[in-house]
């Protein structure tokens, strides 16, 4: 797939304010700090589209992003830790929840880890919702240039393991904003969703 346009629509604080588009939803979700504007910004060839920083919690709505006025790219608020208040964090983790769920056009979901790190509670809430989902959801890796060689395979393998002893079976993307590496497999995967999708 190319991208040849991709423009800011809106930004929502909850489901209720959600646009009422027919148009196929992809979405990213992850942890606070996972990396996901950064991504966003390399996989649509745009470098400050999605707002990034080094604070966890700068996204707090779910933005969207008109993508070849074909469909749209949906960047939700990070899980998990962030510079805000024990009500917020709640009050996000049940509105994507409830996207997630619930979203009648959303047709792929990139679930964002740090290839550092295990798999944390804010990810087991998500996978738990991915298990009887009939969305595809794909797992990206990211920050990869922080590792070596083996570490990479390490991450790869330990994740997959994690995933399996959940009972899940999930394609996997080592990803690299700064490299520029996994844009073209994340972007193999939106084509192939957005092409199926009704």
């Amino acid at each position: 797939m190319e991208i040849n346009s991709a423009d800011f629509v809106i930004g929502v604080a909850s489901p209720a304010q959600l646009p009422t588009s027919t148009q196929p939803e992809v979405a990213f979700v992850g942890r606070s700090n996972v990396g996901k504007s950064s991504l966003i910004n390399l996989v649509l060839g745009r470098r400050r589209l999605a707002r990034t920083s080094g604070s966890p919690g700068k996204t707090r709505e779910f933005n969207f992003y008109l993508v070849n006025e074909a469909f749209h790219l949906v960047d939700l608020p990070g899980l998990g830790y962030a510079r805000v208040s024990r009500a917020d964090r709640t009050r996000w983790a049940r509105h994507i929840r409830s996207y997630l769920q619930s979203r009648q056009t959303l047709c792929l979901v990139f679930h964002l880890i740090d290839s550092r790190h295990s798999l944390m509670e804010a990810d087991d809430e998500l996978l738990d919702l991915y298990r009887n989902g009939e969305v595809p959801v794909v797992v990206v890796l990211t920050k990869a240039d922080k590792l070596s060689g083996n570490e990479r395979k390490k991450a790869q393998q330990r994740v997959k393991t994690d995933l399996l002893a959940r009972g899940l079976e999930l394609p996997l993307v080592l990803a690299s904003s700064l490299r520029k590496e996994g844009r073209d497999e994340i972007l193999d995967w939106i084509g192939v969703s957005i092409a199926g999708a009704p």
